[in-house]
């Protein structure tokens, strides 16, 4: 079975569904999501969006924020045009219905907050489910929208490429994607003038994380099988606070916590941040999750203490709704007592590299969001710019895709792609390989190659992950595909992208830590790991 459209988005978070509402404007979109149109990253994010828009702030101060951040790797024009785009990119999302919280009394003005490594107030927020809010209007745009069809519960297997020879010029091109039926088993051809990989993170590599279960890594995967260029998959950013709850795997506690006044403290209750970075329990986030780290080892804590007590109990219930009702559920009452919280894998710095348009190395591949690796990160992501960038990056993405499209014309474009071939896959009755592997894979990942690691955890997760990678592709030939077997075998190679990746840069720098390399080497390494 093939279906032709002219924009083909595959995953359903803020910056697909910004890049569909645009490029419908001039042709067909469709829209493939491997579960509901609501399950994406997006949906999770509690912080907010970091733009200037108070008089005492300044684009120039957002740029230094975020380029410290970064550690050395953000490309200043990428974070330029980022930080200068954002307050069309907040007009676009009230437009779409987006309601901000604004300040008590008759001002008016937004209600700022100020997370980890920000020097000011520039968080735009909904509460703490600004996330949420930004999907509920989205969706609500995209299911009415006449040019955009949505389908749920298909996952997104492959890409279709060919290769264009010019001369001595070789070009991969990208014809749209293999995506796999849930419902049915049945593998679905989409022809595509235009494909965007919107995909989101990878944090389930990890055995901890801040993620959904969708965050498996598909489009890095699909991209990297394709021959596109992947760069900088040793950044994996750690979420210094996630809630440790015996009944919680993966909730996350706002870092806008901390800028509030939160105090990370051990269980005794000292307060150690003091020792590690002037901000104290404002560092950035890669220094606050390796002191958390560090302090759990060195005294051998299962987690450490979020201290609110600076708030009063009625500012807590107001600005942190959401934390605070899921916590209160679970008994835990963070008015009257501290929150036990503990690192976990947040959020991929690298990802399918792009330039300021969102164009892959393939042609008429693009890539938005979290599977992106656009530059603005460097080496560590500044909190709730990434909310930022999906939308910058999407609707940038589909102005070049709409202008391409316009030139080539829906005729030029679109071709003949062969179908899908099972060959003579037969259904699996063993399960338990698909489940025991992907456990392997995350906890070798998280004990090997986490906050910190080593050139000797490094060799031995790479030659696990040959071994494992191996036994995924005799599997993945022999038997019919499944949504499972999918994620696991994305997994896999973006497991391996990071090993590789962090193997490669012999130092210290951002997020990627390594213990046999405790310094930053600006003269060999200050450049992008590119695979």
């Amino acid at each position: 079975m093939q279906i032709n459209c002219d924009y083909l988005v595959i995953g359903s978070g803020l910056a697909g569904m910004v890049f569909a509402l645009e490029a419908a404007e001039s042709g067909q979109v469709i829209i493939v999501t491997k579960r509901r149109i609501m399950d994406a990253n997006t949906n999770y994010a509690q912080g907010g969006i970091a733009a200037v828009s108070d008089s005492g702030d300044s684009f120039e101060e957002h740029i230094r924020d975020t380029m410290v951040a970064g550690a050395g790797l953000c490309k200043e024009d990428v974070v330029r045009m980022t930080v200068e785009s954002a307050p069309d990119a907040v007009r676009r999302l009230v437009d779409l219905g987006v309601e901000f919280s604004r300040s008590e009394g008759n001002s008016g003005e937004f209600d700022l907050g100020r997370e980890g490594g920000h020097s000011k107030r520039r968080v735009m927020h909904v509460g703490d489910f600004t996330g949420n809010a930004f999907q509920e209007a989205l969706v609500k745009k995209v299911l009415g929208h006449p040019n955009i069809t949505v389908y749920e519960n298909h996952v997104a297997v492959d890409l279709i490429m060919k290769h264009k020879i010019t001369g001595d010029r070789r070009d991969r091109v990208c014809l749209g994607a293999y995506v796999l039926d849930v419902s049915s088993g049945e593998v679905i051809t989409f022809a595509s003038s235009l494909t965007l990989l919107a995909s989101g993170g990878a944090g389930k590599v990890y055995l901890y994380t801040s993620n959904p279960d969708i965050a498996t890594g598909d489009g890095v995967a699909m991209a990297a099988r394709a021959g596109a260029r992947i760069a900088n998959m040793e950044f994996y950013q750690f979420h210094p606070t996630v809630l440790y709850h015996p009944q919680e795997t993966s909730f996350l506690i706002s870092e806008a916590l901390r800028g509030e006044g939160g105090i990370l403290r051990r269980i005794d209750g000292t307060d150690f941040m003091q020792q590690y970075h002037p901000m104290a329990s404002l560092a950035p986030r890669d220094v606050v999750a390796r002191a958390i780290d560090q302090e759990l080892k060195a005294h051998g804590e299962r987690y450490v203490l979020l201290d609110m007590s600076s708030c009063t109990p009625e500012f807590i219930e107001t600005r942190f709704p959401n934390i605070f009702r899921h916590c209160m559920n679970l008994g835990l009452d963070i008015r009257r007592e501290p929150i036990p919280v503990v690192p976990a894998a947040h959020y991929s710095c690298g990802g399918v590299a792009t330039d300021m348009n969102g164009c892959t190395s393939i042609e008429r591949l693009y890539a938005a969001g979290e599977v992106a690796c656009t530059g603005l990160h460097g080496a560590n992501r500044l909190a709730s710019n990434s909310l930022l960038e999906a939308i910058v990056f999407g609707y940038r993405a589909a102005l070049d895709a709409k202008k391409l499209y316009r030139n080539a014309g829906r005729q030029n474009m679109i071709e003949s792609v062969p179908t899908w071939d099972k060959g003579r896959a037969i259904p699996s009755d063993e399960v338990v390989i698909v489940t025991q592997t992907w456990e392997e894979i995350r906890r070798f990942m998280w004990n090997f190659v986490g906050i910190a690691r080593s050139d000797h955890r490094l060799e031995r997760a790479y030659s696990r992950i040959s071994l494992v990678r191996s036994e995924i592709e005799k599997y993945y030939w022999k038997y019919n595909l499944t949504r499972d077997f999918v994620e696991l075998r994305n997994i896999a190679l973006v497991a391996e992208l990071i090993i590789r990746s962090a193997m490669l840069r012999k130092e210290s720098r951002g997020i990627h830590y390594n213990v046999d390399y405790p310094y930053t080497d600006d003269r060999n390494y200050r450049a992008d790991t590119v695979i």
